[in-house]
C-alpha cells in the first residue's frame, strides 16, 4: 500500500474556494492579491489565510454554502481517486482549503478520500466570523504527511505527494514521489515529475508502479 496525498485547490480541483467565497463577498480583487503572494512564497500561508478569512468576515452562511457547492473536481480526478483506492492505496487530501468545499466536491462525483485534513471557517449568528481554524494553518503538510504515514505504517518512501503551490513544498520535499500539477515556479524544482492533467498523473503513477496499467 502507498499513501497518496493530494493538495485540493489548484490540484484536485481547479476551483479556488477563497475566490468563490470572495466573489460572493465582494472582495475578489483583495483576496486574489493575497493568494498570489502566498502561492509564490512571498508571505506565509498562515498570514495569507488569516488575512483572507478576515476579509470574508460577515459573509452570510447561505452565500458561503453556495460557494462551497460551486467547488468542482478536475476532469478525471474522481476516476483516478477510485483507481487508487481500488488498487489498495490510502488516498488523502491535505489542504489549506476548507472541509465543506472538499466534501461537497467529492460527494458530487461519488469520489471518496480515506483521509481529509483541512481547515474551517467558523460561523456564528449565520455569518462567517472572519476567523479561520484547523490543522493546516500553522501546521505544515510535511508533518501531516509524516503523521498519517506513521499511523498507517507506510514508510515515507512509499508516499506520493501531488501539489502546485508554495504551501505544498514541505510535503513535496519529503514524499517518496513528488508530482507537481502545473506547479508554481518556486515549486517546480522539487518535483520528480510535472503534469497538467489527471490523465498524465495516472500515467506517471503507472510508470512508477503505483497504479496498475489498466483502468
Amino acid at each position: 500500500m502507498s499513501l497518496i496525498a493530494f493538495d485540493f485547490d489548484g490540484t484536485l480541483s481547479d476551483s479556488e474556494m477563497t475566490v468563490l467565497l470572495a466573489e460572493r463577498g465582494g472582495v475578489a480583487d483583495e483576496i486574489a492579491e493575497i493568494t498570489e503572494r502566498a502561492m509564490n512564497d512571498e508571505i506565509s500561508y498562515a498570514e495569507s489565510l488569516y488575512s483572507r478569512a478576515e476579509l470574508l468576515g460577515g459573509l452570510d452562511e447561505g452565500a458561503a454554502n453556495e460557494a462551497f457547492d460551486a467547488v468542482r473536481l478536475r476532469p478525471g480526478a474522481a476516476r483516478l481517486m477510485k483507481r487508487l483506492r481500488a488498487d489498495g492505496h490510502h488516498v488523502a487530501v491535505l489542504t489549506g482549503g476548507f472541509e465543506r468545499g472538499v466534501e461537497r466536491a467529492l460527494e458530487r462525483e461519488g469520489a471518496e478520500a480515506d483521509t481529509i485534513v483541512a481547515n474551517r471557517l467558523p460561523i456564528a449568528n449565520g455569518k462567517l466570523t472572519g476567523e479561520a481554524e484547523g490543522p493546516l494553518i500553522e501546521g505544515t503538510k510535511d508533518d501531516a504527511l509524516a503523521e498519517l504515514a506513521a499511523d498507517l505504517g507506510v514508510p515515507m518512501a512509499s508516499t506520493v505527494a501531488v501539489g502546485d503551490g508554495a504551501n505544498d513544498l514541505p510535503m513535496l520535499e519529503v514524499a517518496g514521489l513528488s508530482v507537481g500539477f502545473v506547479p508554481k515556479p518556486a515549486v517546480r524544482p522539487v518535483c520528480d515529475a510535472v503534469v497538467a492533467s489527471m490523465y498524465r498523473l495516472g500515467k506517471v503513477l503507472e510508470a512508477h508502479g503505483v497504479l496498475s496499467g489498466s483502468e
